[in-house]
């Protein structure tokens, strides 16, 4: 065994011997990949993790930690090295990594191959040998120029995505792969929102594979995953780390992503009033009533408490849906937009729970000028979100500063209904902001 794949063991062991408080200083000593290549386990692979059929030139996988992306790569460089004289080429952030653990690791490419395989690891070459003559040579993402000259049938990227000099080393490692008759490139990662990575994957040829750490949960321990979950589901981290998201990040929008991490907790403290604020959908089969539970606490402070928006339902679900959630946070107010069905609005909210508080605003303006107030609130600190909203985070950084909305969706209801509900906490009626009236 090799020193890596020990000191993998030993985490395991120590994983396994650990109380909560114990895996938590474990997963902040070591990177999680690290800690999900010890704890995985070495069933088969699963369909998502075999080759995809057809004339594919790259095979990229975009997927959380845990995923299996390692033990796929090694398996699939393993498998083509049958043939004999097969040259490829091992690219990783740095020379470090590639050995650590694209050969030398866990579920890398020493630990899967078979003993008649007669592989063996010059180090100092970076160089792999096959027993038949095949061979696999080592390369750092850093060094783009270090492809130059060299020639491969088949080559493996491994967190591709985050090399130092990504684009540049993945243009000469398509350069350099070119031998035998069907050359091809596995690309692996957990992805980030990079413009040359989405041109990549819309090229003709290229077969994307995505994936969360959930989809290997069989071969990780069930502790492990909760308590990554627990540490950073809901998150812009935790959504592309974990469960492999391609996350955009837009210049000039009203909120950013690390606004929103910077505004996020695990709790909300004591509140003095909660509110519902409902955004009801304009129409279509698939639309979305946007309901928000935001409170206030003593200290002016607002705090998003639950997103209960539903998609593609009659009136009276959605209805029912706000009174629900009424229900659950023991709110005090409904802040209902009548633009789109006025009156009715109200009354059909009123036709579930006739006692329902219910007042109704009306909007003036549109909806990013709505919004322009309540992104400052978030900015000077007012607004928090408790625990994580993916499908509202992603409307808010969709309303740009010139006005448009580039999100999910035809329209940011559930963010609509989060700007009426923060408005009628900390804004009320002030010039420049929608007015509310009571019903």
């Amino acid at each position: 065994m090799t020193r890596g794949a020990a000191d993998e063991r030993s985490l395991a062991e120590a994983w396994a011997l650990a109380d909560a408080a114990g895996r938590e200083r474990i997963l902040a000593a070591h990177d999680e990949t690290l800690v999900a290549a010890a704890l995985a386990g070495l069933g088969g692979l699963r369909a998502s993790q075999q080759p995809p059929p057809g004339a594919w030139t790259i095979w990229a996988i975009l997927a959380g930690r845990g995923f299996g992306k390692t033990r796929t790569g090694a398996e699939w460089i393993l498998e083509l090295a049958r043939e004999p004289g097969r040259r490829f080429a091992l690219v990783a952030p740095s020379l470090e990594t590639a050995r650590a653990v694209m050969v030398e690791g866990e579920l890398g490419i020493l630990a899967r191959a078979a003993p008649e395989a007669g592989l063996v690891f010059r180090p100092s070459l970076h160089r792999l040998e096959w027993g038949n003559g095949s061979a696999a040579r080592l390369f750092s993402g850093a060094e783009p120029d270090g492809l130059r000259g060299a020639q491969f049938d088949y080559g493996w990227g491994d967190e591709f995505a985050h090399w130092p000099r990504a684009e540049a080393t993945l243009t000469n490692l398509r350069l350099a792969t070119r031998l035998g008759a069907m050359p091809r490139l596995l690309l692996t990662t957990t992805p980030l929102p990079l413009p040359w990575l989405k041109a990549l994957l819309a090229e003709p040829g290229v077969v994307v594979t995505r994936g969360r750490m959930r989809d290997n949960a069989a071969n990780l321990p069930a502790s492990f995953v909760a308590a990554l979950e627990a540490r950073y589901g809901g998150t812009a981290v935790g959504r592309q780390e974990i469960e492999g998201e391609l996350i955009e990040t837009l210049e000039g929008a009203l909120w950013s992503r690390a606004l929103l991490e910077r505004q996020r907790q695990r709790q909300a403290p004591s509140l003095v009033r909660v509110v519902v604020g409902v955004d009801p959908p304009a129409g279509g089969q698939a639309a979305v009533c946007g309901i928000m539970v935001v409170g206030l606490d003593g200290h002016q402070r607002a705090w998003v408490l639950e997103d209960a928006s539903v998609a593609g339902a009659r009136p009276e679900v959605w209805a029912r849906a706000v009174v629900s959630a009424v229900a659950r946070h023991e709110a005090d107010q409904v802040i209902a937009e009548v633009n789109n069905g006025g009156d009715m609005v109200i009354s059909l909210l009123r036709s579930v729970d006739a006692g329902l508080p219910v007042t109704a605003v009306r909007a003036a303006r549109g909806k990013v000028a709505r919004a322009e107030p309540v992104a400052s609130l978030y900015g000077s600190g007012r607004v928090f979100h408790v625990g994580g909203f993916a499908a509202l985070e992603d409307q808010l950084c969709g309303l740009m500063l010139n006005g448009s909305y580039v999100g999910p969706g035809g329209s940011p209801d559930r963010a609509d209904a989060l700007v009426w509900a923060v408005t009628a906490l900390l804004l009320g009626e002030r010039a420049g902001v929608p007015s509310v009236r009571g019903l």
